[in-house]
């Protein structure tokens, strides 16, 4: 089975579909897959493959994930406001969390707050 996520003129993934792998060409394997889901909905779609384990395009898109096109990867939604995107593609605090213990972000004050 292949993973397909259909993106917004924004680059925004809206939805998610599961294509059987008999649809699809072993040669091109994406391309095959956008050209049936096309047919299948009979619309010209923006589809992109993407990969539970992350094989293809860093990770997984999920709902709301945005594709970046010149990198070729998906990227979850920012978690907070404060926090930037790393060299990686993987969101970072403004300050690191804390190694030991459990930790939840606290946005208005831009700290983590360790959980009891």
């Amino acid at each position: 089975m292949a993973h397909f996520v259909k993106l917004d003129t924004n680059n925004i993934v809206i939805d998610g579909v599961v294509v059987n792998n008999n649809a699809l060409d072993a040669n091109n394997e994406e391309a095959s897959g956008i050209a049936f889901l096309n047919n299948l909905y009979g619309l010209e779609e923006n589809w992109k493959q993407t990969s539970y384990n992350g094989n293809i395009r860093k990770q997984y898109a999920g709902i709301g994930f945005s594709y970046d096109l010149i990198n070729d990867v998906f990227i979850a939604p920012q978690p907070f406001a404060s926090w930037s995107l790393d060299q990686n593609f993987d969101w970072q605090p403004p300050t690191p969390q804390p190694e030991e213990g459990k930790w939840t972000w606290d946005e208005d004050n831009l700290s983590w707050t360790e959980v009891n």
